[in-house]
């Protein structure tokens, strides 16, 4: 375990300590354990991506109504 260091406020700094976390779980020392982290990495990203897309297309589709809405009033010569 490393040295716990403490600043002249005598509060201790616990960032060496969080560091070595993963370094001492050996979770990337393997190759499993890499892929195991990329594979983990890449479903959050998929997770919160399938959120942002949900609302992209609620916009695009917002914007394709009010579009269409303004086109057909302005074809009629109501705008």
């Amino acid at each position: 375990m490393p040295d716990v260091l403490v600043g002249p406020d005598m509060t201790a700094s616990l960032a060496p300590l969080v560091s070595s976390l993963p370094l001492q779980a050996g979770l990337l020392a393997s190759q499993a354990g890499q892929l195991l982290v990329a594979l983990v990495a890449v479903a959050i990203i998929i997770v919160v991506g399938k959120f942002v897309l949900k609302l992209a297309w609620r916009l695009v589709t917002i914007g394709i109504v009010l579009v269409a809405a303004f086109f057909l009033l302005s074809t009629i010569g109501l705008i």
